[in-house]
C-alpha cells in the first residue's frame, strides 16, 4: 500500500505535468478544474478530513494544505508562462520595421451631417437668414405648449420623448424633440427688443432664422437614430405667405442639391403649429433616384396661436415655418442609404467625406 505521503506527492507531480501540457489559458483552467475544483481530486482529499480523528486531522490537514499550495504555485508558474508567451507572439507579430517609410498622418476634416448643417447656414444666411442656437434640455412650454401642441398629443408620451430629471410635474423638462422651440425663443428676443416700436403702432422689423441643432426622439432604425439633427425656419412678417415659402424652399432645394431640374410638390398635411400645413417632397431627374418623390420636410403658415404666443397679434403679423432633417439631406446628397453610419465612427467612412 502506497504511504500517503508519497501519494500526495505523486498528486503534486500529476499536477504539474497537467498543467504544463496545458497549450492555452483554457486548457490550463479545464486542468485545474480537475485538481482544484469543487469536485477536484484535492477538494476530494479535504472532505476526506472529516472522518479522521482530531489528531489525524491535524497532520493529516497540514499535509494536504502543502500539496494544495504547491499545486496552486504550479498552477500559477503556468498561467505566467503563457501570458508570458502570448505577449511575445503578440509584440513579434506587431514589430515595427524600421526599413519602411514612416505613414503620413492624415489631416481631420469636419463630419459630413455638419458639412450640411454649414451648407444649409450658408444659403438661407444668403437669403437674410440669421442662425440661432439654444438649450437642447428645453422646458415643456417651448416644446410643446407654446407650439400649439395639446397635452394629449402623442409627442408627450413618455415613449416617444426623454424626460429628465428637473422642472416640476406640471412643467417638465426634456430632450427637445425638435429644433421649434428656438423659432419661440428667438421670437420672443425680438419682440421684446422691438417692443416700443409695436406698441406705438409701428412695424416690427421682420423675423427671419433658421434653428439647426441636435434634436431626440425615442426612435432607432436604418433611418432613425434616438439622437438626429433638425433645421427649423421662420419667416414672420405683414405681409408673408405660403408663396414666400414655397420660393424660399424651391430655391433652397435646388442651390443645396445643385440642380435647377429639381422638382418640389407641396402635400397637404397636418401640424399643430401650423395651418395649413403641408409635406415637402422633392424628385431628381436624373441620377439613381429620378423619378422617385422623397420626402425632405414639413412647413406651413404659423398658426395664430403660435404667433400669440411669441407676442404679437396674428391679425397683423403672419408668416410660415419649417422643419427638415439635415441627417436625411446628407444621405440623399451623398447616396448614403443606412443612417446609422453617421454615427458608428468608422474612419473608412468618415474619410470618403474629407
Amino acid at each position: 500500500m502506497m504511504n500517503p505521503s508519497d501519494a500526495l506527492d505523486e498528486l503534486v507531480l500529476a499536477a504539474k505535468n497537467s498543467f504544463a501540457g496545458a497549450a492555452t489559458p483554457a486548457d490550463l483552467e479545464n486542468a485545474k478544474a480537475i485538481f482544484l475544483g469543487k469536485s477536484g481530486r484535492v477538494t476530494d482529499l479535504m472532505k476526506g478530513l472529516a472522518s479522521l480523528s482530531v489528531e489525524e486531522k491535524k497532520s493529516r490537514g497540514a499535509a494536504v494544505n502543502l500539496t494544495k499550495q504547491a499545486i496552486e504555485a504550479a498552477l500559477n508558474e503556468r498561467r505566467q508562462a503563457l501570458a508570458t508567451a502570448e505577449l511575445q507572439a503578440q509584440l513579434k507579430a506587431e514589430s515595427l520595421d524600421v526599413s519602411l517609410p514612416g505613414r503620413q498622418s492624415s489631416a481631420g476634416g469636419l463630419h459630413p451631417v455638419s458639412l450640411t448643417l454649414e451648407r444649409i447656414e450658408a444659403i438661407f444666411g444668403s437669403m437674410g437668414f440669421d442662425v440661432a442656437q439654444g438649450p437642447e434640455i428645453e422646458t415643456d412650454w417651448f416644446n410643446f405648449t407654446a407650439l400649439n401642441t395639446p397635452e394629449d398629443h402623442p409627442a408627450r408620451s413618455m415613449h416617444d420623448t426623454f424626460y429628465v430629471e428637473g422642472g416640476t410635474e406640471a412643467a417638465p423638462n426634456l430632450l427637445r424633440t425638435h429644433t421649434s422651440p428656438m423659432q419661440i425663443r428667438y421670437a420672443v428676443q425680438h419682440v421684446k427688443k422691438h417692443r416700443a416700436l409695436i406698441d406705438a403702432g409701428g412695424l416690427m422689423p421682420e423675423i427671419r432664422v433658421i434653428a439647426p441643432g441636435r434634436t431626440y426622439r425615442v426612435d432607432s432604425d436604418a433611418t432613425h437614430s434616438p439622437m438626429f439633427h433638425q433645421c427649423e425656419g421662420l419667416w414672420i412678417g405683414e405681409n408673408v405667405s405660403f408663396k414666400d415659402l414655397k420660393v424660399v424652399f424651391t430655391d433652397f432645394c435646388r442651390t443645396f442639391f445643385e440642380s435647377n431640374d429639381l422638382v418640389l410638390r407641396f402635400r397637404p398635411s397636418f401640424f399643430p403649429f401650423t395651418e395649413p400645413s403641408a409635406e415637402i417632397d422633392i424628385q431628381f431627374q436624373a441620377g439613381p433616384l429620378a423619378g422617385r418623390w422623397l420626402e425632405v420636410a414639413g412647413s406651413g403658415q404659423v398658426h395664430p396661436n403660435v404667433v400669440r404666443n411669441m407676442g404679437l397679434n396674428p391679425e397683423k403679423y403672419i408668416g410660415f415655418a419649417f422643419g427638415m432633417g439635415p441627417d436625411r439631406l446628407t444621405m440623399l446628397r451623398y447616396g448614403v442609404n443606412d443612417l446609422r453610419l453617421f454615427f458608428d465612427g468608422d474612419i473608412r467612412f468618415l474619410s470618403q467625406f474629407q
